[in-house]
């Protein structure tokens, strides 16, 4: 019985299935969904868990050789929210681009997870290395 690290059996199939260069999706509580886009919903209630706290999970065994956000994200969020995404990407380069841009990259990715993510313009796409 796994005892540390994610314990989802779905979000850990969905990982296991991601190769060189597929792209994961990381999404807020209000993302609309994809048909087609296999998803792992991991939202509880309005706000648990975060963003930064489902990126940890997966970015403590998973190697990220890029990442995307809404340049929106800087503009609606303060700094304090902004130093907790950054903690938490680590080293993985992380660009900007419009939101509208950003969900262009949502039908190619091999799946999304929802969080129960309340801040606006938090969705993020992970390119694996």
């Amino acid at each position: 019985m796994l005892q540390t690290g994610i314990l989802n059996p779905h979000l850990l199939s969905l990982l296991a299935r991601i190769r060189h260069t597929n792209t994961l999706v990381i999404a807020d509580s209000m993302f609309p969904s994809w048909p087609g886009i296999e998803t792992v919903d991991l939202s509880l209630v309005y706000g648990v868990p975060t963003v930064p706290q489902v990126l940890a999970a997966v970015l403590a065994n998973w190697k990220c050789g890029a990442a995307w956000m809404a340049a929106e994200f800087q503009q609606h969020n303060p700094g304090d929210i902004q130093a907790e995404f950054a903690h938490a990407f680590g080293s993985a380069p992380l660009h900007f681009e419009s939101h509208l841009t950003l969900k262009t990259r949502v039908p190619r990715a091999i799946g999304l997870i929802r969080t129960g993510e309340r801040r606006i313009y938090t969705n993020v796409v992970l390119e694996s290395a």
